[in-house]
C-alpha cells in the first residue's frame, strides 16, 4: 500500500502533463501531491519515515527550481537524485553494521544475516541502475517518452525486479500449518 501511495504523485504529474502538455504545471502538481502526501501520512500515523522526508524536500527544492527557472531538468534528476539516495542508504547502513532492508521489513521476514546482505546489495544495485536509466531516457528520447518511462517504465521494473526478490526469498521463507 506504501509503494502505491508512494507512486501517486508520479502517476499525477504524468496525467497533468498529458492534459495540459505543460511540465511546469506538471511540477507544480508533483510538488502540491508530494505535500499533501506527506501531510496525510503525518497525520494519520503521527510519524514520517526518512525517505518520505527526502522525497519532499528533493521534490519541493527541485520542484521549485524547476518552476522558477523553466528548466525541467531540475525535476528530472529528482527522481535519479531520489533512487540514488535510496541505494546509499542501503549501502552506508550496511557499512555500519546495519541492515536497511531488515531494520524496515525485518519483523515480517525471517531471514538468515548473508542473504539480509544479499537483499540490500540487490536493492541498492537496482535503485543506482533506476537513476542511471531514468537519466539515459531523459536525455535520448522526449520529454513524453521519459515520463511514459517514469510511470509505465519504473513501475514495471519494479514489479519485475519485486517478483524476482520474491523467487528468491520464496525458498528461505517457512510454510507455518
Amino acid at each position: 500500500m506504501k509503494f502505491l501511495s508512494d507512486f501517486l504523485p508520479v502517476a499525477l504529474f504524468f496525467g497533468s502533463y498529458l492534459i495540459t502538455h505543460d511540465m511546469f504545471l506538471a511540477t507544480k502538481v508533483l510538488v502540491a501531491a508530494t505535500t499533501l502526501l506527506f501531510a496525510w501520512t503525518w497525520f494519520k500515523h503521527r510519524k514520517v519515515d526518512a525517505m518520505q522526508w527526502i522525497n519532499l524536500i528533493l521534490s519541493v527544492v527541485l520542484g521549485a527550481a524547476t518552476v522558477i527557472s523553466h528548466n525541467d531538468l531540475f525535476i528530472i534528476w529528482k527522481f535519479t537524485v531520489l533512487y540514488w539516495l535510496m541505494a546509499l542508504a542501503l549501502l552506508v547502513s550496511d557499512f555500519m553494521g546495519k541492515n536497511g532492508l531488515k531494520l524496515l521489513i525485518g519483523e515480517q521476514l525471517q531471514l538468515p544475516q548473508a542473504i539480509w546482505r544479499k537483499l540490500a546489495y540487490a536493492w541498492a544495485a537496482f535503485f543506482s541502475a533506476m537513476g542511471a536509466l531514468n537519466l539515459y531516457v531523459a536525455f535520448n528520447f522526449s520529454r513524453e517518452i521519459w515520463l511514459s518511462f517514469k510511470l509505465f517504465g519504473s513501475l514495471g521494473l519494479m514489479v519485475i525486479f519485486i517478483i524476482a526478490q520474491s523467487l528468491f526469498l520464496s525458498k528461505y521463507i517457512e510454510d507455518k500449518k
